[in-house]
């Protein structure tokens, strides 16, 4: 087998960050490579990520009875993260010490992102002093950095060194191409690429219909408009990871696993998240989203790619398309196109693994 390094967030208090680094890792696995997940370590990142955990609304600041909750949420994705297959420790700053492997897969995740608050301009997720014999990217993204803005001559280079490029985004496709001056592959998140190998766990049974809340800071008319849509059907809200004070009901130190099976038991999902969008498509659940200025690029990327434009809210979108949208669930178009992207995806993992 051909020993390949995933380079990712896999840190992160993320449930995104989380499945998408486990299904890429199990996804390769299955393909007959033996990966393992880089495992970089930074007493600044490890800060800021629990200091966000803790804190995920700020600048409001969070209520003393969830301190509990979300410090739960953290000791649950300690144990998740426990499970997966890491590397000797290095410092993210200094790879020297790092393993070495024979093809580095970097992605997926914002691992491009000069915007991310505490990765951002990070020269290890270009390649920066790893040793192996091929390096690609699978979905990686450059996240909320536009195109418009191009990419330095320093970063260009560094990507020009890379063996295969895949991403997830038609935004960092057009970086790809216009400013590195390679071909960039289009290819699916992980989760949705490998939905097999997401488990849920023990009790994934929902012990009643609800409506999934997942995500953070929505808009008021977005509140209003699926407040009314669950309201007419007596579905509770139940808001997953995060506070929302709109919804009926929280449950904030959900773990990743529960996260998944709650996302695949409820009824319909409301959110601005973008992997509550990739959540809904694997589990062909109806589902509405608001753009935020932090992922419009990520959402409504997937949303075009996957043809589920229909989905993507605004403030002028009138009851009757929420009604249309969440009572009909997911268009058979879009789960075939999602099985054409895996195709195409499966065609580039064996070509670079080659």
């Amino acid at each position: 087998m051909a020993k390949l390094g995933v380079l990712t967030f896999h840190r992160c208090i993320n449930y995104g960050s989380f499945w998408q680094t486990r299904c890429l890792v199990h996804g390769l696995r299955s393909l007959g490579t033996d990966p393992v997940i880089l495992d970089h370590q930074s007493t600044r990142v490890t800060r800021a990520e629990w200091r966000c955990a803790m804190q995920p609304l700020l600048p409001a600041r969070t209520a003393r009875p969830d301190i509990p909750l979300y410090a739960s949420k953290i000791r649950k994705f300690q144990s998740a993260l426990a499970s997966l297959p890491t590397s000797a420790s290095f410092a993210l700053d200094d790879p020297a010490g790092a393993e070495e492997c024979d093809i580095l897969v970097v992605g997926s995740d914002e691992v491009w992102n000069f915007r991310h608050p505490w990765y951002g301009g990070c020269s290890l997720f270009y390649g920066d002093g790893l040793a192996a014999k091929k390096k690609v990217s699978y979905a990686a993204t450059f996240g909320n950095h536009p195109a418009a803005n191009g990419l330095e001559p320093y970063w260009a280079e560094r990507l020009r060194n890379f063996d295969g490029i895949s991403v997830r985004d038609e935004n960092s496709r057009a970086i790809i191409e216009k400013e590195v001056g390679r071909e960039a592959i289009l290819v699916l998140d992980p989760c949705l690429q490998f939905p097999e190998t997401i488990s849920f766990g023990p009790n994934a049974s929902a012990p009643r219909p609800y409506m999934a809340v997942y995500g953070h800071s929505f808009p008021s008319w977005f509140q209003n408009a699926v407040r009314l849509w669950a309201g007419a059907r007596s579905l509770p809200l139940v808001s997953v990871g995060y506070r929302n004070e709109w919804a009926d009901e929280q449950w904030l130190d959900a773990g990743p696993y529960e996260f998944a099976a709650w996302m695949a038991g409820a009824e319909a999902v409301a959110t601005n998240f973008f992997h509550g969008c990739v959540f809904s498509l694997l589990n062909s659940k109806p589902f509405v989203t608001a753009l935020s200025d932090y992922r419009s690029n990520k959402i409504a990327d997937l949303a075009r790619t996957a043809g589920a434009e229909r989905h993507v809210m605004s403030q002028e979108t009138r009851p009757a398309e929420y009604e249309a949208v969440l009572a009909e669930g997911l268009d058979p178009a879009i789960i075939h196109r999602l099985a054409e992207l895996r195709r195409q995806s499966r065609i580039y993992l064996t070509d670079v693994l080659a």
